[in-house]
């Protein structure tokens, strides 16, 4: 990962290198991946400027073709993170990936939430334990984030209740333009820190009240699109596992396919469909268990596990 930070030695000054870092803009990597529209938008960068700081990290960054093999070495070195789950972790294939967005859509109370606390403890866990040694950011839409969860769960994995909380950055976002602009300053942090997670729970809440109507699909809709895309570049970036939580719609409304197809589909249409990698649907089972399945994935066959809930967060099923 080219996660060093612009510097003099790129013949950029330190005026630019702090213009660049105000814009969000924090490693050589992210700089060479910036489309012009955006490193020009940030004040103080001229389209000459911006052209030829973009050309000297474009020397350090590789943005050409390069074999599958390379490809195929560089996959090998993902990390997953445990779920908490065995069989959850099986049809992963290990667990939640790092470097992409999983995201996970569901009614209320079918786990959603406590999946991703459950998550927030074990991407601390050494690499060998099937965690991330990272810390865990978390973007909360809901009010619904519960720090006395994360101290029940840690000591089910035998980890210090105060350090898993001190490693946990948390931050409320109040609208859709303050959810954007907290991944600038989740970024910058990134940047200073080893993370292993993401978490925004949920993407759509402030959407679905913002924007109402057709008149406003379109815009709620790049809006989302940007905010996602910005997601996918701190998982490309930093490496860190993104996790979105989603809410659902009835899907068939119009009572003529009643008994054919799901009840139930995600919010946010294609836009969303597309920015997450994987997709999973958490439907409730018997008692404390739900049942997760894997709706969408490139490398993942649909299956689906069952996993239970309990006070040390996700863990196997109960019979």
């Amino acid at each position: 990962m080219h996660d060093a930070r612009p510097d003099q030695s790129m013949g950029i000054g330190a005026t630019d290198v702090k213009k660049l870092v105000e814009g969000g803009i924090h490693t050589v990597e992210a700089l060479a991946h910036a489309s012009k529209k955006e490193l020009t938008a940030i004040k103080g960068l001229s389209e000459a400027k911006v052209d030829k700081i973009q050309k000297e990290a474009w020397k350090l960054v590789p943005m050409g073709f390069t074999t599958a093999t390379v490809i195929y070495e560089q996959r090998g070195e993902i990390i997953q993170i445990t779920t908490g789950c065995k069989d959850l972790d099986n049809i992963l294939e290990g667990g939640l990936e790092t470097g992409s967005i999983t995201e996970i859509y569901g009614e209320f109370r079918t786990g959603k939430t406590q999946f991703a606390h459950t998550l927030c403890v074990t991407c601390q866990l050494p690499i060998d334990h099937g965690g991330g040694e990272g810390k865990a950011l978390y973007i909360d839409t809901e009010g619904t984030f519960r720090p006395q969860r994360l101290v029940q769960i840690a000591e089910r994995f035998g980890l210090n209740g105060n350090d898993v909380l001190d490693n946990v950055a948390y931050a409320r976002a109040h609208n859709t333009d303050h959810q954007t602009s907290l991944l600038i300053a989740a970024a910058s942090m990134m940047a200073e820190s080893r993370f292993a997670l993401v978490v925004v729970d949920s993407a759509t809440a402030l959407y679905r009240t913002e924007f109402n109507g057709r008149g406003e699909l379109s815009v709620r809709q790049i809006h989302l699109g940007r905010f996602l895309r910005s997601l996918q570049r701190l998982a490309d970036e930093f490496g860190v596992a993104v996790v979105v939580t989603n809410q659902v719609v009835a899907a068939n409304l119009d009572g003529g396919s009643m008994f054919a197809g799901p009840t139930v589909k995600p919010i946010g249409g294609n836009i969303m469909a597309h920015a997450s990698t994987t997709r999973l649907f958490f439907k409730k089972g018997r008692a404390e268990n739900r049942v997760a399945k894997i709706i969408c994935s490139p490398s993942l066959p649909e299956r689906d596990a069952t996993f239970g809930i309990g006070p040390e967060g996700v863990m196997d099923a109960k019979d």
